[in-house]
Order: structure tokens, then sequence, then C-alpha cells
């Protein structure tokens, strides 16, 4: 760029760099979704169609961020957890959210209309989002924000759930419905649900009390010659790193096998879980998450 008297001001900027050596962690949030959901009419208390839109923006943005180890989503809310050794933006603060905010928004845009067929998007009225970036200094506090996420998406849920049932199976007004659910706790939730509109809440799909995982599924490659040469040589730097499953243990890898772990990172299919993370067996079984 050439000097100029003008350049002066770019002694105003500033850059916050996220501390080195930490897990980061973007959650993207929808900006006013409560009205967008009744101006766009969702189905109560889910819409399938609506979580659809949500799940493949995130897989979008994941697929074109490598760096990104596993995104959780639930509602109108999606985290992305960062590789503790990410130099992406030389982990500037501002260029990573904005980064994913925006990707994220262009791909809900683009997305909506194969899920919403009938339901073109009002300029008046179009999604938006916001974003956070947040830095975790372990691997437990990771699964620990995960977990809160997760909590936080089956008490919404349920309480949800059992509101709409009032409203429309039970005739009562939302006001009333709230009323009648005020002070209640789970298991009273669970015996309105089961002995008035006889709901089994356990039978409800799982990605409603549940919440969906992204993860990359390093077992799963192309397909491209050579790939069984690469599942066996990822098993040989996943035993020498150390397991991910909350504890820190951890070997510094050479550049080259750096490099390897990233080209299969990029390579490895992303797949759509419905399950427990906060279980341990969740991380037994991909050590490789939080390495």
């Amino acid at each position: 760029m050439a000097n100029s008297k003008y350049e002066y001001v770019k002694q105003f900027e500033r850059e916050n760099y996220l501390l080195a050596e930490t897990w980061i962690v973007v959650r993207v949030d929808g900006r006013g979704f409560h009205r967008f959901s009744d101006r766009y009419k969702f189905a109560k208390p889910n819409d399938a169609r609506a979580l659809g839109v949500m799940n493949e923006a995130a897989r979008r943005v994941m697929s074109m961020l490598p760096d990104i180890r596993l995104a959780y989503g639930d509602s109108d809310e999606y985290s992305f957890v960062f590789a503790r050794d990410t130099e992406l933006f030389e982990r500037r603060e501002s260029k990573l959210v904005s980064t994913v905010v925006s990707t994220f928004t262009a791909m809900y845009n683009m997305l909506w209309g194969k899920y919403f067929t009938k339901t073109p998007l009002d300029e008046e009225m179009l999604p938006t989002f916001d974003g956070r970036a947040v830095v975790y200094p372990t691997a437990r506090t990771v699964r620990d924000y995960l977990s809160w996420r997760q909590v936080d998406c089956h008490i919404n849920n349920l309480y949800n759930t059992t509101f709409w049932a009032l409203v429309q199976q039970g005739g009562l007004s939302g006001a009333q419905a709230e009323e009648r659910l005020r002070g209640t706790l789970a298991s009273d939730k669970n015996e309105i649900l089961f002995s008035e509109f006889g709901i089994n809440y356990n039978n409800e799909p799982e990605i409603y009390k549940k919440g969906t995982i992204l993860v990359r599924d390093l077992s799963i490659l192309s397909g491209r010659e050579g790939d069984q040469h690469e599942r066996t040589e990822l098993s040989s730097v996943v035993s020498t790193v150390g397991g991910g499953n909350g504890g820190e243990k951890r070997a510094e890898l050479s550049q080259r096998q750096k490099q390897r772990e990233q080209k299969r990172r990029r390579k490895a299919a992303i797949v759509e879980l419905h399950e427990d993370l906060i279980r341990e067996d969740f991380w037994d079984k991909r050590p490789y998450i939080l390495l």
C-alpha cells in the first residue's frame, strides 16, 4: 500500500490475539429468532426444516475451515471448536469470529430454499447471526462447555415440548401454559406429557433432545488409493499423542506429521450425530478430537 499523509489512522486499529495453546470456541447465535420463527411459521416445538438449514450451514462452515475439530448446534445457535494449536488468522479474534459468522449467515441464506421450499425469504426480515469467541485452557473445560450446551438443549426442549402440548392439545393460552409450568421439575413435565397427552418424552427424536454434533470421522476418508495407509498412520499418531478424553497428555508432532494430519482432516467425512457427548464413551471412541 502506498504511503500517504492519511496512513496515520492505522494507529487506531487494535487487534485482540487469542491466547496461544488454548481451545477457541466460536459460538454463533441467531438475532431476533423468536420473531423470525413466528414470521416464517416454524413448527412448534421443533421444526425439522429449520434444524436442517442450521446443520447444513454448520457443515459447510466446518468443511471450509479444517481447523474446526467439532461443532455442536441446537435451536438457533452453533458452537465451533477450533484446534488448540490453530494459527488461523494468527488467532485474531475479530477475523475468526467475523469469518465464521459471515460464512454461516451466507450459507443459511443460500440453503433456506432447499428446506423451506414454499416459504421464500422476505427482504424485510432476513436471518442474521452474531457471534463471540471464548478460549478454554484444557480439553476438560471444552468438554464441560459442550456438556453445558447439551444439558441446556435438553432442559429447553422438555419445557417447550410440554408447553406446546398444553397449548396445542390442551387448549391453554400461552400465559396459562407458562403458569401451569411455573416451578415444575423435569419429573413433573414428564408426568404431564405422559398422563395428559400420552407422550413418552424418551421416545422423542434424539435430535430434539440432544442437539446435533458434527465431527470429522477420521476413519472415513475420501476412498482414494492410499486411504488404508493413512488410516494406519492415523492410529499411530493418535497412539503417540495420547487420548483426548479430558487429559492433557500430548507429544510434539514434527512439521511433516502436522501437515499429514491436516491433510487427513481435510479429507475426513463430516458426520452428523445426535447422541450423549457428556458420557466418557463418546470421547473414548474419538480420541483425536481434543488432541
